[in-house]
């Protein structure tokens, strides 16, 4: 629950703060967890987990380059070449 957000004027760019309250001690915990794997404060996870969650969705597009191209040395996919054959007669 967002209890309050204060917005404060720094060299002229305009800086959030936000305090959740009522926060159980396993969603602390397991913050501070990822935290620590991330190598970052609570704080800084706890940024990145908000820019994730309201940023634009990645196009599928890339995301399949992105997810698949590393299995394929990240290189364009080579086709074999493909075996011409007569079509198929049917008779009547």
């Amino acid at each position: 629950m967002l209890s309050f957000l204060v917005v404060r004027l720094i060299r002229e760019k305009i800086l959030a703060s936000i305090s959740v309250r009522k926060l159980d001690d396993e969603t602390v915990a397991l913050l501070r967890v990822c935290a620590e794997r991330h190598g970052v404060s609570m704080e800084e996870e706890v940024r990145q987990i908000l820019k994730r969650a309201v940023a634009a969705p990645e196009r599928m597009g890339d995301f399949a380059v992105r997810l698949f191209s590393p299995a394929y040395g990240g290189d364009e996919l080579v086709l074999p070449e493909r075996e011409v054959s007569d079509p198929v007669e049917f008779s009547e």
